[in-house]
């Protein structure tokens, strides 16, 4: 006759098992000290340091070409914004029968100045149109310095004249 082997697989010593029947495979409770499995709580100083300098890492090698590319969004935007604009400024021309004063400036557009009457077929643009991606109102001067009849233009970030990146001027004569 054979022996009856028993049906329990064999544990290794510390272990934890449910018994036959269930799914469970045997799991260390303890080995050394440390727990493992759903019973550990937190990371050690360790873990915490190679994953705060993993970020670090990360973050100084992605972070400034995102800085870049923001600012010369910016400027691309000020470049459509400036080609819209002077539309908008030669379409009130051709309704008024003149360009915007260099005194009114581009608010001729939003709000109709006192003499032009009936005229005035606007508003041609909205408030927030006439302000550039760095919150300044764009620069319109009439008679125009480097065209015939008008010049628009933004300083860019800095709001000085000059500049290179960010800070470069953008005009519709450049």
């Amino acid at each position: 006759m054979r022996s009856c082997q028993s049906k329990r697989p064999s544990v290794l010593p510390n272990t934890v098992w449910d018994g036959p029947g269930t799914d469970k495979v045997p799991v260390p409770h303890r080995v050394r000290g440390r727990t493992s499995g759903p019973e550990r709580k937190a990371f050690t100083l360790i873990e915490f340091i190679v994953i705060a300098t993993i970020l670090g890492i990360l973050g100084a090698l992605i972070v400034p070409r995102f800085v870049g590319r923001i600012g010369g969004a910016r400027q691309s935007v000020a470049k459509s914004n400036l080609s819209a604009l002077e539309l908008k400024v030669i379409e009130f021309q051709a309704d008024c029968g003149r360009f915007p004063t260099g005194q009114e400036g581009l608010r001729a557009l939003v709000q109709a100045p006192s003499d032009v009457g009936d005229k005035w077929k606007g508003p041609y643009v909205k408030e927030k149109d006439i302000i550039d991606p760095w919150g300044k109102e764009y620069l319109y001067q009439y008679p125009g310095r480097y065209n015939a009849d008008f010049d628009l233009a933004t300083f860019g970030a800095d709001g000085n004249e000059g500049g290179e990146g960010e800070n470069a001027d953008v005009g519709n004569w450049m």
